[in-house]
């Protein structure tokens, strides 16, 4: 189950800017990997967390329904 969601990731990664840019160099394929996880984190909602970004879920999980753990 864990190995779709990974799939998925790097699929998205690679159509939604990989593909695009067909960048020249390892230094330019860093740089723009980077800017599009940090857009992917920090800025673009996810439908499966209720519109609310990673970065957001992560920070403050109780605010988006998620409780601590039972041996917490």
């Amino acid at each position: 189950m864990d190995n779709r969601f990974v799939e998925r990731l790097w699929r998205s990664l690679k159509y939604e800017d990989i593909y695009l840019r067909g960048y020249e160099h390892g230094l330019e394929l860093r740089r723009g990997v980077g800017n599009w996880f940090g857009d992917y984190n920090e800025r673009r909602p996810h439908q499966a967390l209720g519109y609310a970004t990673p970065a957001e879920v992560y920070r403050t999980p109780e605010s988006h329904g998620a409780k601590p753990a039972s041996w917490a």
